[in-house]
């Protein structure tokens, strides 16, 4: 009786089904306890042959329907009860073996019907009353079950566990991480962290579940040898029957008992298999079969061929043999024509907003690095025609990023119809910063400079480095090796010239993005130095404009440790980006002259008229009120890019000594005229090396 105001519990469980609570009705809230205690009532109470034949039925049934139910399974936390049901089904099992052997020793010397026509169908039927055989049926099913399905069972469910009992923290980690980010609410947070507990739940219980088949398959083995010795026994000593007749009788009827508990046995642990060793979650068993293991022609092709061959073998049964490869034969047809027809179903057109109104969708983001290609070309990036210039440009940003010291964006290549065919150029933010032609199956034939013989080819002039060349065929490459010539082929050339435009134009491949991975790598292996610069001392954008200016004069990045360390001495007087530039390269002046001139101990360098040098030192300087004329200018240009030109021929590096007031100014105004004269500030220089002046600007001739 409910006391006021408060309803009455209704009789019966609660079970959750699809998120769903559902009240089960009472019958069905005690169905598993009445089972339970019926099948151990089995085991005391003596049962007539009738009921015997309807349990054992019944197990027949419910193994089955297990077997069923595991197959068409798609979760295994769908099939949760699984480890329940094993252990009931065992329970079952035994319970009838204890049931059927007291029939048989008790009524065993009646006839081979005594334990129920079940028993004796088995007997008859699969062993043809044959003593021997049944024993070896027997052992051959309790062999399978016992050691080849059970045992493998319980390991996948042992390391399945343990797996899951590993992952747990990480998906728990997961779900909080959704959650707080507000992906999923708190009903799906906690149906996901119920589900992940449940499953290492499952593959707990699926270990410990797999002993009881295990320990049944003993207890079959047992009770055939007691049902043996205990009915000959009796029915020798106490029925009076002759050792034949009571081995007919008792014998005969312990194989077939065995046989009926064996068999649902061995589907019951095949169900489990099936559960544990389920990967995926799409599709049940028959589906992941039928994908995966029969829709590729080119396999059941190749079967076809193979069992053709076995049928033609002699001796061999060749109606069987051919008949199956034709079967895997027109299976595999039937694939190709279903891919064909596939490939040849038009996709369906990409549905547009109802509105017409433009979207963020159509905003497409210009390539950082690009490259595009003519048609004839296309087939130097297409792997399947033996192009390799995808994997050329991957060496390409690599030996970029050893040198110069950041990785640059990746290069994306498309094919530019209106483009010449054999024409490609390079893009920077969307602007073309190069352009050449290659011509696949051709090489390139490069003149050093020094080479007077000719080739027969179509001359034209090396797009990196500006050098004369000829395209020639693949037959003169032999004769231009041995002539001097630098012979490259089609891909090379593109690649080269795609590495030099990323050296010229390294400062602006200097992004923030790119400054902000370069600082995350810095913290990988000085991480106190990274973050106690930036953002503490200077912000990264001015971090982005000093390497900037250091890469704009071919001034590689590799030391970043060392910058930082300059950056952070000096960020306290000053975050002037060009004054930070200036000590930068100060303190980077070793690595600089070397990288310009090589490990040497003295230095080949140019310099400028004293009196030309003062006129640009009052133009040039910080603060100065003088302008240059423009006469001055063009006749510092046209001195540096002749000198420039005379250090190269004599295989010297070219390189301006200038005073460290105009150097940045000086550097900026020959850098188109003589893009190859490197300018150093007097401080720059370090103090081991010595100084030799090659040649002078301004000097009268």
């Amino acid at each position: 009786m409910s006391t006021a105001g408060t309803p009455a519990r209704p009789v019966g469980m609660t079970v959750q089904v699809g998120g769903r609570a559902i009240q089960l009705p009472p019958w069905q809230a005690l169905a598993a306890p009445v089972f339970i205690v019926m099948m151990l009532a089995m085991m005391i109470l003596p049962l007539p042959a009738l009921l015997l034949d309807l349990f054992f039925t019944f197990n027949i049934a419910v193994a089955v329907v297990v077997l069923l139910v595991s197959a068409y399974t798609v979760k295994p936390l769908e099939f949760a009860v699984f480890p329940s049901v094993l252990l009931v089904t065992t329970l079952l099992r035994l319970s009838l073996n204890v049931a059927s052997t007291r029939a048989v020793l008790l009524h065993g010397h009646t006839g081979t019907d005594a334990a129920g026509q079940v028993i004796e169908s088995f007997a008859h039927f699969l062993i043809g009353g044959n003593f021997a055989v049944g024993i070896i049926v027997f052992a051959i099913l309790t062999v399978i079950n016992f050691i080849v399905v059970t045992k493998g069972a319980g390991r996948i469910a042992e390391v399945s566990a343990r797996f899951a009992l590993d992952a747990m923290p990480g998906k728990q980690m997961a779900i909080d991480a959704d959650l707080n980010a507000g992906l999923i609410d708190q009903v799906e947070a906690k149906r996901r962290r119920t589900e992940v507990s449940q499953e290492a739940e499952f593959y707990g219980s699926m270990d410990g579940a797999s002993k009881f088949v295990r320990g049944d398959a003993i207890a079959g083995i047992l009770i055939l040898f007691i049902n043996v010795i205990g009915g000959l026994a009796i029915g020798v000593l106490e029925h009076n029957l002759s050792f034949a007749q009571a081995a007919n009788n008792y014998v005969l009827m312990a194989i077939g008992d065995a046989l009926v508990a064996q068999i649902p046995s061995l589907v019951i642990s095949v169900a489990a298999g099936l559960v544990v060793s389920r990967v995926g979650d799409q599709d049940d068993v028959g589906g992941q079969l039928a994908k995966q293991l029969f829709s590729i022609p080119r396999a059941l092709g190749l079967t076809s061929a193979v069992l053709v061959l076995f049928g033609l073998v002699p001796g061999m049964p060749h109606v069987v043999f051919l008949l199956l490869a034709a079967a895997c034969g027109y299976a595999a047809y039937w694939l190709v024509e279903r891919e064909k027809r596939t490939a040849e179903t038009p996709a369906p057109p990409p549905a547009q907003p109802a509105s017409g109104e433009a979207t963020w969708d159509d905003v497409t983001p210009v390539d950082q690095l690009g490259l595009e290609v003519g048609y004839r070309l296309i087939g130097l990036v297409d792997k399947d025609q033996g192009g390799d210039l995808l994997s050329r440009i991957k060496g390409v940003r690599k030996k970029f990023a050893n040198e110069v010291g950041f990785l640059p964006p990746a290069v994306h290549i498309r094919d530019n119809l209106e483009l010449r065919p054999s024409h490609y150029r390079v893009t920077l933010k969307g602007v073309v910063v190069g352009e050449g032609e290659a011509f696949p199956g051709m090489l390139m034939a490069i003149n050093p400079g020094h080479i007077t013989q000719a080739l027969p080819g179509t001359k034209t002039t090396d797009p990196a480095f500006g050098l004369a060349a000829t395209w020639i065929d693949e037959r003169q490459r032999e004769l231009a090796q041995s002539v001097g010539y630098t012979v490259v082929d089609a891909a090379t050339v593109i690649a080269t010239h795609l590495h030099h435009l990323m050296q010229v134009h390294a400062s602006r491949l200097m992004g923030r993005a790119e400054a902000q991975q370069l600082l995350e790598h810095l913290g990988k292996y000085a991480p106190k130095l990274a973050e106690d610069v930036v953002p503490k001392l200077i912000p990264l954008a001015v971090l982005q404009k000093v390497l900037q200016n250091l890469l704009e004069e071919s001034v590689n990045v590799r030391d970043l440790r060392g910058i930082m360390e300059c950056l952070a001495e000096h960020s306290v007087r000053t975050q002037d980006p060009a004054e930070l530039t200036r000590e930068v390269r100060i303190a980077l002046a070793p690595s600089i002259v070397q990288q310009i001139f090589g490990p040497v101990r003295e230095l080949n360098v140019v310099a400028i008229e004293p009196s030309l040098e003062n006129l640009l030192v009052q133009a040039l300087a910080p603060g100065a009120t003088a302008a240059l004329e423009p006469g001055v200018a063009d006749y510092v240009m046209e001195g540096a890019a002749d000198a420039a030109r005379t250090q190269e021929d004599a295989g010297i590096a070219a390189c301006l000594l200038v005073p460290d007031r105009i150097r940045p100014a000086l550097a900026r105004l020959l850098r188109k005229s003589a893009p190859r004269m490197r300018v150093l500030g007097h401080s720059e220089v370090p103090e081991t090396l010595s100084i030799r002046i090659g040649r002078i600007i301004g000097e009268a001739k």
